[in-house]
């Protein structure tokens, strides 16, 4: 079996984009000297979507997907679908549910209709929708499965695909290969993300930029790394990957810490190679 390709989710180079858009040639150019094949974007930072198309077709980067705000696309399904089909994205992907939309929330209900209408438009486009976890959907609901599965049980896979987060599924408690597995024929991007923690830490989604949890003091130490330098065991999650029929693979880190986020993605990308992919 061959290996699959292996992309980078942008917002872990915001801090390069973010003030400076018109670095993006440049910082693409680093990515695919590195030897990632494609990339994950996340938001445009004010540039025209046939710009972003064209300079990734210049430097050989596959636009393979998109996160995109729940709200966003709630708001104008149709606009979004129409410009990541003019960058060539293959898969849009819900990134973070807002909590009053969470599992066991009044609005859990909506949102999950929500998402078969969203679906719908962007299978419409030629476009996939995907759902990327955090470990908040692993709750359990009143027969006792998790909200993870029960989302994907109430929204059809033509609707709707998986984008498992290795970090936050591991987080959870659970095995992130044999999720993996579990999805296997829906699960299309699989992201490897890395970490280490110790204890009982509070506010996790502080350190992806919520804002929304109550202040806790901190029992423990939680931080994201590179892929290879963290506590995750990749082969086991590599090999669930190919098995699941997954197309991509998606390097993320939403922090960085004392290294800069390029040198954490090229970090990750050598770690892979040395596993051959």
């Amino acid at each position: 079996m061959g290996k699959l390709p292996v992309g980078i989710q942008v917002y872990g180079l915001r801090d390069l984009l973010e003030e400076t858009p018109e670095r993006f040639e440049e910082v693409m150019r680093q990515v695919k000297e590195m030897g990632y094949d494609g990339v994950e974007l996340a938001g445009l930072y004010g540039l025209e979507p046939a710009y972003v198309r064209d300079v990734l077709k210049k430097l050989g980067l596959n636009p393979v997907s998109a996160h995109v705000p729940l709200v966003e696309m709630m708001a104008d399904a149709e606009k979004v679908a129409k410009d990541y089909t003019t960058i060539g994205c293959t898969y849009i992907v819900v990134p973070y549910l807002p909590e009053e939309y969470r599992p066991l929330t009044d609005g859990y209900g909506k949102v999950l209709e929500e998402m078969k209408r969203i679906g719908a438009v962007m299978a419409a486009h030629g476009l996939t929708l995907l759902y990327h976890n955090h470990d908040f959907e692993f709750v359990r609901l009143k027969d006792g499965t998790y909200g993870y599965d029960d989302i994907f049980r109430q929204v059809g896979s033509e609707y709707l695909s998986v984008e498992p987060d290795t970090c936050w599924i591991k987080v959870a408690g659970e095995d992130p290969a044999a999720y993996v597995r579990k999805y296997a024929g829906r699960v299309p991007i699989v992201h490897l993300k890395d970490f280490i923690k110790e204890g009982n830490p509070k506010n996790l989604y502080k350190l992806i930029g919520i804002e929304t949890e109550e202040a806790k003091e901190e029992t423990g130490i939680f931080e994201f790394r590179a892929v290879g330098f963290g506590q995750q065991i990749w082969e086991p999650i590599l090999a669930a990957s190919e098995e699941a029929g997954a197309k991509w693979v998606v390097v993320e880190q939403d922090e960085h810490y004392d290294l800069t986020s390029l040198e954490c993605a090229r970090r990750s990308r050598e770690y892979l190679k040395i596993l051959g992919w």
